[in-house]
């Protein structure tokens, strides 16, 4: 009895032990199940189509305000009060600061008071020019007369030009006493506070306004990509989207800005220095969410891609002379090496223009247990487009696996008993 119960313990200990070890085996480091019932390895596949993709270049770049206005006294004297909020919205217009006006208020007294003078001389003048030409006529004056007349007349008329200019660049100059916001926008904070003694057109701004909605975007492009661009047109391989390219930001901290912007234009030259052109995007900031200087980086939709394949970077290596290479697996469930011919990146993708055809398994997970001309099990997988790591895999039983190891767990325990009642 006591044999027959260390029998069975030791089944017992043999078939955990054999589940436990399928259970290890099953799933390589990636995921995957382990052998099939036939020993071939199993490698997890993407099955590729041709698709129209959206060829798109992203470049770093910075924000900056579509408008910037240092604001500066255009006449002297004492700032009197600030009439904003720093840091707040201001519109066109709107006062900023208040000098102090009082002199200015004199000077435009002064220029009216001149210009009603002036003009009090014209009608004098105008009748004794009225009365000579009726004289002149019966020579009762001199023709010297006359002219004298004619000229006081001409003189008077310009004394009152010259008065009423007087008094337009003294009500300018008052009015320049009240600064006001040349754009709309949000005002920095104040250079000088009130009593502070300004000149006109100084160095030194008093603030700063900066448009904040919409935004500009200055980014840089190498001349390398934008030669490759228009020849890939050329060749029919890209066709352009439109005339209004949209374009697309990643902020900094990797999320993607929910507006999308406008090219609003290209450098019409290649910087010597760096081999780039510059690009400039144009996005609405209602929420002003992106600030001036910021770092982003700008996805800019370049053109279509008809009939193209889209290949997961994963499932593509270098072979001894750098080319790129995939594993696919045949209708025979074969593997075969292709040599791909790779265009460009687009995501975690390579777009392929040769090497693929449609309906080709490529193996994006497992090749480490795959070689060229051996069979394998392919497993359905589901690459996540933004990470490019294996989102989902078809589902693999293990049970053969744990079955095989019972049976010679059994087989070896039988075999230990016989001997022992022998």
């Amino acid at each position: 009895m006591s044999r027959l119960n260390g029998r069975l313990a030791q089944i017992a200990v043999l078939v955990l032990f054999a589940v436990a070890l399928a259970a290890c085996d099953g799933k390589d480091n990636a995921g995957l199940p382990g052998p099939g019932a036939q020993g071939r390895p199993q490698v997890g596949v993407v099955t590729v189509h041709p698709q129209s993709v959206a060829i798109t270049a992203e470049m770093p770049g910075r924000t900056s305000a579509s408008l910037v206005a240092e604001v500066r006294p255009q006449v002297g004297g004492l700032i009197k009060e600030r009439l904003f909020q720093e840091g707040g919205e201001v519109k066109a217009g709107d006062p900023l600061y208040q000098i102090e006006p009082a002199s200015y208020q004199a000077a435009y007294d002064s220029a009216v008071a001149s210009l009603q003078k002036a003009e009090a001389a014209v009608p004098s003048a105008e009748a004794k020019v009225e009365r000579y030409a009726g004289l002149i006529k019966q020579n009762a004056v001199s023709k010297q007369d006359n002219d004298d007349a004619v000229a006081s007349l001409a003189q008077a008329k310009a004394e009152v030009a010259a008065a009423r200019a007087s008094v337009d660049t003294a009500r300018i100059n008052l009015d320049y006493t009240r600064i006001t916001a040349p754009i709309g926008g949000r005002i920095d904070k104040s250079v000088l506070t009130p009593g502070a003694l300004v000149t006109a057109s100084q160095d030194t701004a008093l603030t700063t306004i900066r448009t904040l909605d919409p935004i500009n975007v200055d980014v840089t492009q190498s001349s390398t990509n934008l030669l490759n661009l228009r020849q890939a047109i050329r060749d029919g391989r890209i066709k352009i989207s439109g005339d209004r390219v949209q374009v697309r930001l990643k902020l900094d901290n990797g999320q993607l800005y929910p507006l999308p912007g406008t090219l609003e234009f290209t450098s019409a030259y290649v910087d010597t220095t760096t081999g780039t052109y510059g690009v400039r995007a144009q996005f609405p900031n209602p929420d002003r969410l992106l600030l001036p200087g910021m770092y982003v980086r700008a996805i800019i939709e370049e053109g279509v891609a008809p009939d193209s394949y889209l290949v997961p970077q994963r499932g593509v290596t270098r072979n001894t002379k750098g080319e790129p290479v995939a594993l696919v697996v045949n209708a025979d469930n074969k593997v075969e090496q292709r040599v791909l011919t790779v265009a460009r990146s687009v995501g975690n993708s390579w777009l392929v223009e040769a090497g693929i055809g449609d309906g080709d398994r490529v193996v994006v997970e497992g090749s480490q247990f795959a070689r060229p001309g051996q069979d394998v099990t392919p497993v359905d997988v589901v690459v996540d487009e933004t990470t490019g790591e294996v989102r989902e895999r078809g589902q693999q039983s293990a049970a053969p696996a744990a079955s095989a190891a019972i049976a010679q767990g059994a087989a070896r325990v039988d075999a230990a008993g016989t001997s022992t009642a022998n």
